[in-house]
Parts: structure tokens; C-alpha cells; sequence
């Protein structure tokens, strides 16, 4: 697929993708890795992703903070993992993601938030930490430099509650779910599966802006 091309004079503007996550996610960490593997890809088609959390256990009655995720979930998560190519062993119980979201909304659009996200993600699914609490939220801040206002974890609590019902007014029923506009593409495929799917969306948007 080649990359779009611009008018002379003309710059491109970056085509933006909504991808709705929960850091208690198995399959969230591997969309992550995997949209990492594709940074190429992304920048050559000018597509950008914008990462918004969401608390799968106020969207879906099933998922409860604190119990044990059903083998056959885990099972699915790692079959899924294997066949992007990314390692991954899903955690045995669903994390209390809150604390970590609410810091990733009030780094929303700064230089920060991408640090934020990887360094929650290696935490629970490469160091096989819990998500962390508002304590270990404000230590891991604290470590990565970051300028935290002392009501920036109250103040995303309740920004997240807002944000998914947001989720569930666009039709989001899981994570990760990439929004295609009004579309909402849920789950994780392939590398190539995915190119197509955001480079076809991406190329009818610029197409209709022309």
C-alpha cells in the first residue's frame, strides 16, 4: 500500500485514530506492542493514534476488579498473542486499573503520556506487577519525572467515569477497540490485517476531505 500523497505545498495532516484500552488488558498490551512494531508504518501514512482508557469493569458487568479472569478468557488471550507474535503471559486476576488511567488522562495529549503507557504496560505484563495503586501511581511518577498535581488522580477518577460511558454511547462492548470515525473495530489482529484496516480507513478520509 503506497502512502498518501500530499499537493505540492501542501502538507498532510496526520489522519487520527481513537483506540479505547483498559491497562488491565492482556490483549490492550499486546495491541500496544504490536501498533509499537508498526511505528513505521503509522508515519509513513501520517496515522495517529490516540490512546483513551476506559474501566472495562463499569462498561461490562463480568469484569470485576479483583477476581480471577476465567482460564478459557486467558487461554483466548494467548492464542491471540501468539498469532501477532507477541510474548505475553496474561495476568490470573483482573487489576484495579483506575489509578494508573487517571494519571494517563491528566498526561492526555503532553509529551508524557506515551511513557506513561508503556512504562504501566511492562509493569503488569512483563514484570508481573499489579496495576499500579494511587500510591505506586505517584512513586512511578515520581521516577519518570513527571509533574503530577496533587489532585490529578481525583480529578481522572472522574474523568474516566465520564470517558466510558462515552465508550459505551459509541458502541464500544471491549478493549482495545480502534474507532474508525462512528466504526468501532474491536479486538487485535495481525500486522497485515491491520495495515489494511487502518490504511483503507485513513485513505477514504482523506479522499472525502479532498
Amino acid at each position: 500500500m503506497s502512502a498518501p500523497s500530499a499537493k505540492p505545498g501542501r502538507p498532510i495532516e496526520p489522519a487520527k485514530v481513537l483506540v479505547w484500552y483498559d491497562f488491565s488488558s492482556t490483549l490492550c498490551y499486546v495491541a500496544h506492542r504490536l501498533m509499537q512494531r508498526m511505528a513505521p508504518f503509522l508515519d509513513e501514512h501520517r496515522i495517529e493514534l490516540v490512546w483513551q482508557p476506559l474501566d472495562l469493569t463499569q462498561l461490562l458487568a463480568p469484569y470485576k476488579r479483583g477476581q480471577q479472569v476465567p482460564e478459557s478468557r486467558r487461554a483466548n488471550a494467548h492464542r491471540v498473542a501468539a498469532d501477532v507474535g507477541v510474548a505475553v503471559t496474561a495476568p490470573g486476576v483482573w487489576h484495579d486499573s483506575r489509578p494508573a488511567h487517571a494519571l494517563a488522562l491528566s498526561l492526555a495529549g503532553g509529551i508524557h503520556e506515551p511513557t506513561w503507557r508503556e512504562r504501566v504496560f511492562t509493569a503488569v505484563f512483563e514484570e508481573g506487577r499489579d496495576a499500579p495503586d494511587e500510591a505506586e501511581t505517584g512513586r512511578f511518577a515520581a521516577e519518570l519525572a513527571f509533574d503530577v498535581a496533587p489532585d490529578a488522580i481525583s480529578r481522572g477518577r472522574q474523568t474516566l467515569r465520564l470517558t466510558t460511558e462515552e465508550a459505551r454511547e459509541q458502541m464500544v462492548t471491549g478493549v482495545p477497540t480502534f474507532m474508525f470515525g462512528e466504526w468501532p473495530f474491536g479486538g487485535i489482529q495481525t500486522e497485515e490485517t491491520m495495515q489494511h484496516m487502518l490504511g483503507r480507513y485513513v485513505r477514504r478520509q482523506r479522499e472525502e476531505t479532498r
